[in-house]
């Protein structure tokens, strides 16, 4: 996401005009602004590149997740909001710039059902790259369809859900270590 530099010279590159967005565990707002208003004046880093068509199709974008999170009245003050539906202005900021690439932080935390259940519905029918931490292995399962693992400096890929890497990964496990006993044996 850019908020850290590599402590070893690694560098970090991506595909030219790449859409990135990133979903922190912890959403910056200002109390005192509507949820339109708060969403819109955090999107100028997405937003000052665009025309006025685009600009007005990103506004459309967010009233419209605004409403899937059932957060119907956009003028309501961010200070009014619970700490889910802070999480929902945050998701929906996120998922309107329509980036091709998202790094979400605890996307579930705070979460109620149907905002969990319309995020898996969106994420699963999204063409997207989500590179995500989160310790909800429901959703991991409903939403990857394709998960790599880092181990000793290897990257492994699974393609199937959180389950299939599971059992994958035990099968390598398990592989590996009947190689090393016919090895040592």
């Amino acid at each position: 996401a850019g908020k850290d530099k590599s402590d070893s010279g690694g560098k970090i590159m991506f595909l030219k005009d790449i859409k990135i967005a990133f979903l922190e565990q912890e959403y910056d707002f200002d109390p005192e602004k509507g949820i339109f208003d708060q969403i819109m004046s955090s999107s100028t880093e997405f937003t000052k590149g665009l025309d006025q068509e685009h600009y007005w199709e990103y506004e459309r974008r967010v009233l419209k997740f605004l409403t899937n999170f059932n957060l119907a009245d956009p003028d309501q003050k961010m200070k009014e909001l619970s700490g889910g539906e802070v999480k929902r202005v945050a998701i929906t900021q996120m998922l309107a710039t329509e980036a091709e690439f998202l790094i979400m932080d605890e996307p579930t935390n705070h979460l109620d059902i149907d905002a969990i259940e319309f995020l898996e519905g969106y994420l699963s029918r999204s063409r997207c790259t989500l590179l995500m931490v989160t310790h909800d292995r429901y959703f991991l399962d409903r939403v990857c369809s394709e998960i790599y693992e880092i181990d000793n400096k290897q990257i492994y890929s699974y393609k199937g859900n959180y389950s299939y890497y599971l059992e994958k990964r035990q099968e390598r496990i398990d592989a590996t270590n009947q190689e090393i006993e016919r090895e040592i044996g």
